[in-house]
């Protein structure tokens, strides 16, 4: 094979196994993050965020792998990326779960090598295909969200003014609210910390997290 500056121009049975797996993968990740997430959840920073670290780590890993880096330093790799955090507040959940599907996919699909059959490796995909698809589509499941409000309102945290809070706090943020819970109450300065929960799905708009947000907020555990 030509070479220069003793490096191969073109290994052609790398090179396209490069461009199948690439094109595969990408196959697999858009379905997932793009079908499936973002039908349900359509937020355009993690979808942008999902393709992008799945295509870079399977790069990454799929040439690393070609000059023989250990597995042990290939799943450092895939620790490291794991627990990135892009915000200065925790990720929810369940993003965090499809960072992780995404992610594993491409580590998959980037060190199969020559003892793994191009069969067994479609069907690891279409396996985790399958599971999100009847997760999402089939058992309907909804995903409730927590944000949390400084609410100064105190006169209707009362369990008696219930009904009331709620639409008020429905008003306030534009949410179908499905239940509230009274955190943290500051009389002196006449306020209380309120978590309210809604479905994403029900409740989704245009809108920032800060933006459905009042006072101090994330997912607090």
């Amino acid at each position: 094979m030509p070479e220069f500056l003793n490096i191969e121009l073109m290994n052609w049975e790398d090179f396209i196994d490069l461009v199948l797996r690439t094109i595969f993968n990408l196959i697999v990740v858009i379905y997932l993050v793009r079908y499936l997430y973002y039908k349900a959840t359509p937020r355009k920073d993690y979808l942008f965020t999902y393709i992008l670290i799945s295509q870079v780590i399977f790069f990454m890993i799929f040439l690393l792998e070609n000059i023989n880096v250990s597995m042990g330093f290939a799943l450092g790799l895939f620790a490291i990326f794991g627990i990135i955090r892009y915000r200065t507040r925790q990720i929810p959940i369940r993003e965090m779960t499809y960072l992780f599907v995404v992610i594993g996919i491409s580590v998959i699909n980037a060190l199969a090598n020559r003892k793994v059959s191009y069969a067994e490796l479609v069907l690891t995909n279409i396996i985790m295909i399958v599971l999100v698809h009847l997760l999402e589509k089939v058992f309907l499941l909804k995903h409730e969200s927590k944000r949390i409000i400084n609410y100064e309102n105190v006169e209707l945290i009362k369990p008696e003014k219930r009904v009331e809070l709620i639409r008020d706090l429905e008003e306030r943020t534009g949410l179908i609210i499905n239940r509230v819970e009274i955190g943290r109450i500051d009389y002196l300065r006449d306020s209380a910390r309120v978590f309210i929960y809604f479905f994403e799905q029900d409740n989704w708009v245009n809108s920032t997290d800060e933006e459905l947000q009042q006072g101090d907020g994330g997912d607090d555990d």
